[in-house]
Parts: structure tokens; C-alpha cells; sequence
């Protein structure tokens, strides 16, 4: 009978590699993506509300503030991405908050691009 090792046993190889990865890059990217969600719901408040953001947003006249709007929240998704990349790899973070923060920040970003919610502000 063969010993109980790793290669036997698909899901312990398997958490035995997780310990050993760094998860830093993994959970920036989770997290920059609920950032780039609440910045694509704020700045799409912000394009709404205030004339001057709208004007200042278009980038492309057939489109109006849309095409400032999604180029901006890209722009500053992939900012936030590379930041947090840059700070967190090879590391190990605590990926419960950081993954309850980015559903939290998705949500928001979500609701704010519903009329309703965005014309509360």
C-alpha cells in the first residue's frame, strides 16, 4: 500500500502549492477590479450632475460624456491595478477583506449607474 503523500491526493498537492504562491497579484487584481467599478459608477454620477465634468468628458461628440466616462474609469482601473500590483506581489494578503471590499465597491459601482440611484445625488 502506498503512502499518503501529496501526489496521491489531488486537493492536499493542491493546497501545499497555494501556501507556498504568493497571492499579492491575485488580489490586486480582484480589488483594483471593484475599485475600476465604483469609479465607473461615481464618474458617471459626476458626468450627470455636473456640467462641467459632462463637457470635460467628451472625447468623442457622436458618444457625448460616454466615451469620457468609460475612458477615464478604464484609465484609473488600470492605474489602481498596477499600483496595487506593484505593492502586493510576492506577497501574501488576507483575501477575505480585500475580496469583501471589491464585492462592496462592485456593488456600489453597480448601483450607482442606475438612474434611480444616481439621480439621488
Amino acid at each position: 500500500m502506498r503512502g499518503n503523500t501529496t501526489a496521491d491526493n489531488p486537493p492536499a498537492a493542491a493546497a501545499a502549492n497555494s501556501a507556498r504562491l504568493p497571492n499579492g497579484a491575485g488580489a490586486a487584481a480582484v480589488l483594483a477590479a471593484g475599485m475600476g467599478s465604483f469609479l465607473l459608477g461615481a464618474i458617471t454620477v459626476l458626468a450627470d450632475k455636473w456640467p462641467t465634468m459632462r463637457s470635460a468628458l467628451i472625447f468623442w461628440k457622436p458618444t457625448g460624456p460616454l466615451s469620457g466616462v468609460t475612458t477615464t474609469a478604464i484609465a484609473l482601473w488600470l492605474l489602481a491595478w498596477l499600483v496595487l500590483h506593484l505593492k502586493w506581489r510576492g506577497k501574501n494578503v488576507a483575501l477575505r477583506p480585500v475580496s469583501a471590499i471589491a464585492f462592496l465597491l462592485l456593488a456600489l459601482g453597480v448601483l450607482l449607474t442606475f438612474p434611480p440611484v444616481g439621480d439621488l445625488f
